[in-house]
Parts: structure tokens; sequence; C-alpha cells
């Protein structure tokens, strides 16, 4: 575990005046890689160029990203990560989602340990991984231990400091939890916390908190002064493909009556 303070100068290498003005705080994290990973460049719309804009940005701390689904959050929010962990301004990446189950049907009893259990939860994440990196680089990450998927049910009491945190799906996750997860969040880490409001797994009735907070930080000057922002993407944005993006513009703008909620998600 090392011991860093952001300036690089030490202190007997620093004159009192530039020692004075050093307000970086002395944190207890982890060491950063020692290999480099080679990350592929995609063809980024403009405005997902924005959002990576942002997301490495270093006054960022937290970003709520709201979209549709085939907007590319995740990827995104993964192909930030690793370039962080690159420049060693992190030293791991955790991704985080609720273990919550389709709310219109159930799998049931799972065999094998928790991470067997949960597997099936963190495949955005190592899908991605592999959209982005060499199997070989990929292998390097599970090796020395720098990414990791576990839910978003069995953080309290963690402390991240130089982490790159991917809460992914939360939508499905409540005020209480995301809440639980923001004040995690120590020294020299970052949040990225996504979410498409269409999506929700929660049974009717048990509201999730992704749209409270979006709310209560969009544009809000004072947030942003403190490293949070709000990013939305819209149907237009929609770049999984031209079938997704129509079915994702008409299911948002239907017009027929007789078709519920639930039978809208299940497309989606």
């Amino acid at each position: 575990m090392a011991k860093k303070n952001i300036n690089k100068k030490g202190p007997e290498n620093s004159s009192p005046e530039e020692h004075k003005k050093d307000s970086s705080p002395y944190v207890f994290q982890r060491n950063k890689i020692n290999f480099e990973i080679n990350i592929r460049d995609l063809e980024w719309s403009e405005k997902q160029k924005k959002l990576i804009e942002i997301a490495l940005d270093k006054k960022t701390r937290i970003i709520f990203i709201n979209g549709p689904a085939g907007t590319s959050k995740t990827l995104l929010s993964v192909y930030a990560s690793l370039h962080l962990l690159n420049e060693k301004k992190i030293s791991d990446i955790i991704y985080l989602r609720s273990a919550v189950e389709n709310s219109d049907s159930k799998l049931g009893f799972l065999p094998g340990s928790a991470e067997e259990k949960l597997a099936f939860y963190n495949l955005p994440f190592w899908d991605k991984i592999q959209e982005l990196i060499s199997g070989l680089d990929a292998k390097k990450l599970k090796d020395d231990s720098r990414a990791h998927t576990f839910p978003i049910n069995y953080i309290r009491g963690l402390n991240w400091n130089s982490k790159s945190i991917i809460l992914d799906e939360a939508q499905n996750s409540s005020y209480k939890e995301l809440v639980t997860a923001m004040t995690r969040l120590g020294h020299f880490s970052r949040m990225f916390i996504l979410a498409d409001p269409m999506q929700t797994d929660l049974n009717q009735g048990r509201g999730g908190g992704f749209e409270k907070l979006f709310n209560l930080f969009e544009n809000d000057v004072e947030a942003q002064s403190h490293g949070v922002f709000t990013f939305k993407f819209s149907e237009e944005d929609v770049k999984r493909s031209e079938l997704v993006a129509y079915l994702i513009k008409r299911l948002a703008n239907k017009s027929s009556p007789a078709k519920s909620d639930d039978d809208t998600k299940m497309f989606l």
C-alpha cells in the first residue's frame, strides 16, 4: 500500500513557499500498475467525445449518466476508467450493480459460490473490457487484481482511494444504495453512475433513486464546483444499431394506449 502526495516534489526539495501552498492530502492507497494497456479507440460521436472529456477531467469526481439502451454508457465509462488506470491516476476499477432480478420473472436458486452466482450480473463489464483491450491485457488486469466486480448491496463501510467506480444499471438501485455508494468515495477517486430509467426492474411501487439524484444535481453550478456532473443522452444518440435506434424512438413515443409499460420494457 502506497502513501501518496499529489505534489511530485518532496518536502526536502520544495521551497518553504511551495510547501506552504501544497494542500494535497496524504492518503493510503494501492500502488499503480507497472504495465501498460493498449486501449482501442472507437469511432465516437461528438457527444460521446464530450462525455469522455468530462470523465477524464481532473476536477470530475462523480458523473451521473442518463440515457436509453445503446448509447454506450457502460462502454464509455470503462473506456475512461482504463485510460485513468493507464495514466496512473487510479489503481483499480470497481464495477457495481444492484443484484435485482427482472421484475417479471425469477431465476430461483443458483448453484455455486457467491462469485459464480453473480457472474451473470458482471457480464456487461467484461464484455466491454474485451471490446476495448486484448485478451492478454484483460488477463493482466485479472492476474494483478485490478478489476473488481460485486453487488452494491455489500459496500457499506468501504473507503475508496484512487479508484474508478462504475455503478451500472442504477435505475435498479434505491436512493439509499446510491447515497451509500457515493459516500464511499475517498481521495483521488471518481464514480460513474449509469442509468436508463426506461428499463427499471424494480417492482411497481418501489421507486429507484437515480432520477431524484440526477435532478438534484443537474446543471447545478455549486455541484459542478465540487466535481459532481450530470450528462444526458437521448434517443438520437443510440449507436448500437439502426434497428435499436428505431425501436427506442418508436417505443419512447408510443401512441397506442393498449400497450402497458411492462409490454414496452420487454423489448429493451
